[in-house]
């Protein structure tokens, strides 16, 4: 029978962004002065492989670049208390290097790397990707992500893990990335919910729904802090 509460966190650009890596939503859907249909989608691989490899190597050299920031060592920090699950939106694995031992990554991993005619997922690191890396079996290596108009595969999963969150802490994400947004709303009636980010995001018939306007490097620690103490 589990006895910790279980705190699962929703995460998303936001959080990332304190590190230094790019969003596109704040930018009017540029992301790194590309459009997203140019770089983040299967037409735009069938378009030119070579700009979207390119584009996804520069995100990778950023990505291990940067260093985890208060808000995720802060959510790291959690597990020494409670049961903590974390579900992602992001690709660049920072969670993870701060310390985070249970991440669900919703659309893909930078580190990782997609056969695109078997689907078998391979560990890459921080190599470049070029047009002609092959897997074993012979077809051509993409990045493991998940591109806009793809099935999200975790998606079920990260529905399961927050049907039973006793708390959600929902932070760096404008909900509006379909249908990765949706979970929340599995998350069970009576948990308690956090939302951290500075802009005005809507959420409409969710109960039990506490706000703080701030970045997740504010507020993230706050939430912590009252986590630990039993001050929910």
């Amino acid at each position: 029978m589990r006895k910790q509460k279980k705190i699962v966190v929703f995460s998303g650009a936001g959080i990332s962004a304190e590190s230094g890596l790019d969003t596109f939503r704040d930018s009017g859907g540029l992301w790194a002065n590309h459009n997203v249909e140019d770089v983040a989608t299967p037409n735009a691989w069938i378009k030119n492989k070579n700009l979207v490899l390119d584009f996804y190597n520069k995100r990778r050299k950023h990505a291990f670049n940067a260093k985890p920031n208060i808000a995720h060592h802060c959510i790291a920090s959690l597990e020494d208390s409670f049961e903590v699950q974390i579900i992602t939106q992001n690709i660049d694995k920072l969670h993870e290097r701060s310390g985070s031992s249970n991440v669900l990554h919703l659309h893909g991993e930078i580190d990782m790397v997609k056969s695109t005619g078997t689907n078998k997922i391979y560990k890459h690191g921080n190599k470049d990707v070029l047009n002609g890396d092959l897997c074993p079996d012979g077809h051509q290596l993409r990045p493991h992500v998940v591109w806009f108009g793809e099935d999200v595969p975790n998606m079920n999963k990260a529905m399961s893990i927050i049907s039973s969150a006793d708390v959600l802490i929902i932070t760096g994400t404008s909900l509006n990335v379909f249908p990765a947004s949706n979970i929340i709303f599995y998350a069970p009636k009576m948990s308690v919910k956090y939302l951290i980010d500075p802009s005005n995001v809507r959420i409409k018939d969710i109960d039990n729904l506490i706000v703080y306007k701030e970045k997740a490097s504010v507020g993230i620690p706050k939430i912590v802090d009252k986590l630990l103490t039993g001050n929910l």
